[in-house]
This record gives structure tokens, C-alpha cells and sequence, in this order.
């Protein structure tokens, strides 16, 4: 993987820290409307949605889950079906024997532990199986309690391409982005990067000659940089 982190110097693009703040800013003026792109309507939707929503795309998440949320309403109801029904009712998003099992034993501890009320804690939240951080991350900042950063594959390629990492393991590279994002935007960040990567910042084809942050991306490839 290219490290843009030295690119960043050779072009004298400023140190990271110099150029975060005016990447947060112009990203939320360009993607004002950035937000979760999951539908829910309490906690415990928002939990099964985001687990849900691993190896797969949004919009699939909710076309499974505008069914799935009419029939199963409390972490009850995923308790009272057979563990095959469950899987063939979040079928379509793949994974769906794990996905199910994930469920289920998410339900059973938050029934058994926690009152049946989604935790908003990082620690608490990893008690649930099928949680793991990044899920965890995305749930506990929903909810009000930003613990940390998302990072997806959109987050982990932008912040790479502007040089804000070298890492290329989402633990390490949330780690570099804690050290760099204000708190009071560890919510948003990872929203407004998705938001880009998915509008501007493609995988393949990076549409630099109309990204905004173009004057402070070393892995712009467009004559603005």
C-alpha cells in the first residue's frame, strides 16, 4: 500500500494536524446531509440493522429489515422463533446462519444483562455477540456517545489517500484518527468520508478535478492540486 503521509510533506500540503481542520469543514459544507444510511426506529433496530449491515450494502439491509422490523419489535419476539426462521428472514443479506446466531445470542444478553435496553458504553457493547468494535463504534455513536471513529472501507482508503494514516488495519488506523479528529466531530467524520467516497472518492476512479478537499490531498491527481 503507497503511504501518502510523506507525499503530503513532499508537496507541502501542511502536517496532518495543520490540514484536519479544513478537511472537516469543507467535507460538511459539501455533505451536509451525511448520516447513517440505515433505517430504524428504536435502539434495538438500530443494533440489528448495523449488525445486519456487515458484507453487504445499506439498501439491502433495509429492504430485509422493512419486513423484519414489523414482525420482530422487542428482543423478545427473536427469541420466540426457531433459530431457522430467523435465518431465513435476514437471508438476503448473506451470512445469514452467522448473522442469525449473532442475534439471537445478542438478544439472549440483552434480555439477561442489561434489562433488555441497548448498552451506549464500547466495553458493555462488546459483551454482545456478533458485536465487534467497529459495530460497536457505529451504535454507540447513534445513540449520543461517540466512543471512538468508524472506520469502514471508505473511511480506511480516504484516510489513506490524504495522508491522515500509513496503517492499513482499521484498529490502528482509528487510532491515528482519534489523535487527529476533535471529539466533537468523532460522530460526523466518518459519515462525511463515506458520504465522499461514495459521491467523489471512488475506489477505482476518484473523481479529483471536483473533490473539494483536492488543495489538501496529497493523492490528488487533478491540476488544483
Amino acid at each position: 500500500m503507497r503511504s501518502y503521509v510523506s507525499e503530503a510533506r513532499r508537496r507541502s500540503l501542511g502536517t496532518r494536524r495543520e490540514r484536519i481542520g479544513p478537511i472537516v469543514e469543507r467535507l460538511a459544507v459539501e455533505h451536509g446531509d451525511a448520516e447513517i444510511a440505515l433505517n430504524f426506529g428504536s435502539e434495538v433496530e438500530l443494533l440489528i440493522s448495523v449488525m445486519l449491515s456487515a458484507q453487504t450494502t445499506d439498501v439491502n439491509v433495509n429492504r430485509v429489515t422493512e419486513k423484519l422490523f414489523v414482525k420482530y419489535r422487542r428482543p423478545e419476539d427473536y427469541l420466540a422463533v426457531p433459530i431457522e426462521e430467523l435465518e431465513q428472514d435476514v437471508f438476503q443479506t448473506g451470512f445469514y446462519r452467522q448473522k442469525a446466531k449473532s442475534i439471537h445470542g445478542a438478544m439472549t444478553v440483552l434480555l439477561e444483562e442489561f434489562d433488555g435496553e441497548v448498552p451506549r458504553m464500547i466495553p458493555e457493547l462488546l459483551r454482545l455477540p456478533g458485536v465487534a468494535r467497529k459495530t460497536a463504534n457505529v451504535v454507540a455513536a447513534e445513540l449520543g456517545e461517540a466512543q471512538g471513529i468508524v472506520v469502514d472501507t471508505h473511511v480506511r482508503r480516504i484516510s489513506q489517500r490524504l495522508g491522515l494514516t500509513r496503517e492499513d488495519d482499521p484498529v490502528k488506523i482509528e487510532r491515528d484518527l482519534v489523535k487527529l479528529v476533535p471529539k466533537a466531530d468523532w460522530h460526523r467524520f466518518p459519515h462525511l468520508l463515506i458520504w465522499h467516497g461514495r459521491r467523489v472518492c471512488d475506489a477505482r476512479k476518484p473523481r479529483c478535478e471536483e473533490c473539494v478537499l483536492a488543495t489538501l490531498c496529497p493523492a490528488n491527481r487533478s491540476a488544483a492540486g
